[in-house]
């Protein structure tokens, strides 16, 4: 299935088709500007492959919304998220890399070169495509969880749960991520809670009886998060805990840091009409390579992580899409 009917800018046929810009040829396109984006960059414009950015609508993706980086090899003193990206952005630049802003709104992978629609308006035909578009982080949809985020709210506690040594957290989610990230914390963390909507846990029996054989880990059953208390950084939650279909009863703890962990949502929906995905909607690639199911194509960072899920693993993904993607187009000649 194509998106579009054609590039030619003069089919009066078509009002979609009439309306877009010249099309641009480009040897490599990549979609996406969080640490896999830039990282491809920098490889690929160092391989002179004049490679063009569409950073998308977040530039530098999540990391732009995280305070303190602590572990991110090179920053002996930390970083803030959005400074890692601008510096990131600054080395990609200093090679060469057009990165431009936009969001791709249409693909073609059906043959190659491929063509890609950025804005409803610009068309671009790509030899090869890397596709670093992240997964976005579900949240509760709470007003005072989007006033906090990055100051106590969070949705990775392998990346902020080391600012919350000695200290009190709870964590959101019935499933084994919620139940990974508590027992993570309960390392770190005077004492965990972890909030569950049911009765019972999603999770997997070892990761229960791994949340249940940890003393400083409270699981707190049937319990809705209401509110996240705080001034200028998180200091309190209340919960609605349920005794029965009409009996509830406000609860209110005492914490410092807040982790949701209901999930991830990756930003593939774009691709699915051409790219092989996994049930949730991560992008299959090759095992040990970037490569998708379309030769030319390849996918780096979160996109095609569900597991790991952290900027220096995203960075090194990107490394391997661009170096997939020189390699690509030395055998093409």
């Amino acid at each position: 299935m194509s998106f579009f009917k054609t590039l030619d800018v003069n089919d009066t046929n078509d009002n979609k088709s009439a309306e877009l810009e010249p099309a641009e040829n480009v040897k490599c396109l990549i979609i996406g500007s969080g640490p896999a984006g830039y990282t491809a960059a920098i490889y690929a414009a160092r391989a002179n492959l004049k490679p063009v950015m569409i950073q998308g609508m977040e530039a530098g993706g999540q990391l732009t919304t995280t305070t303190e980086v602590d572990n991110f090899p090179g920053y002996p003193e930390g970083v803030t998220g959005p400074v890692m990206m601008e510096d990131l952005k600054a080395q990609a630049e200093r090679f060469g890399t057009d990165i431009r802003w936009g969001e791709v709104t249409s693909v073609d992978f059906s043959k190659r070169p491929f063509n890609l629609i950025v804005d409803q308006k610009k068309p671009f035909i790509a030899e090869t495509v890397i596709i670093a578009t992240g997964a976005t982080a579900k949240y509760l949809g709470l007003e005072s969880e989007e006033k906090f985020k990055g100051a106590g709210v969070s949705a990775c506690a392998t990346c902020d749960g080391f600012f919350y040594k000695e200290q009190k957290v709870a964590v959101v989610g019935g499933g084994d991520t919620a139940a990974e990230e508590a027992t993570y914390l309960a390392g770190l963390a005077e004492k965990v809670y972890l909030i569950i909507r049911k009765p019972y846990m999603r999770a997997s029996k070892a990761m229960v009886k791994r949340v249940e054989n940890t003393p400083n880990i409270e699981v707190l059953y049937e319990h809705n998060t209401k509110e996240i208390t705080g001034t200028n950084v998180v200091t309190g939650v209340t919960l609605i805990k349920r005794k029965g279909k009409a009996d509830e009863k406000e609860v209110k703890i005492d914490i410092d840091g807040f982790f949701v962990a209901i999930g991830h949502k990756p930003n593939s929906d774009l691709f699915k009409d051409y790219i092989e995905t996994d049930e949730i909607g991560y992008i299959k690639t090759i095992p040990g390579t970037s490569k998708t199911n379309i030769p030319g194509v390849f996918a780096a960072g979160d996109i095609q992580d569900s597991i790991y899920r952290q900027a220096v693993t995203a960075a090194g993904s990107g490394c391997m899409a661009a170096l997939d993607t020189e390699r690509f187009l030395a055998e093409q000649e």
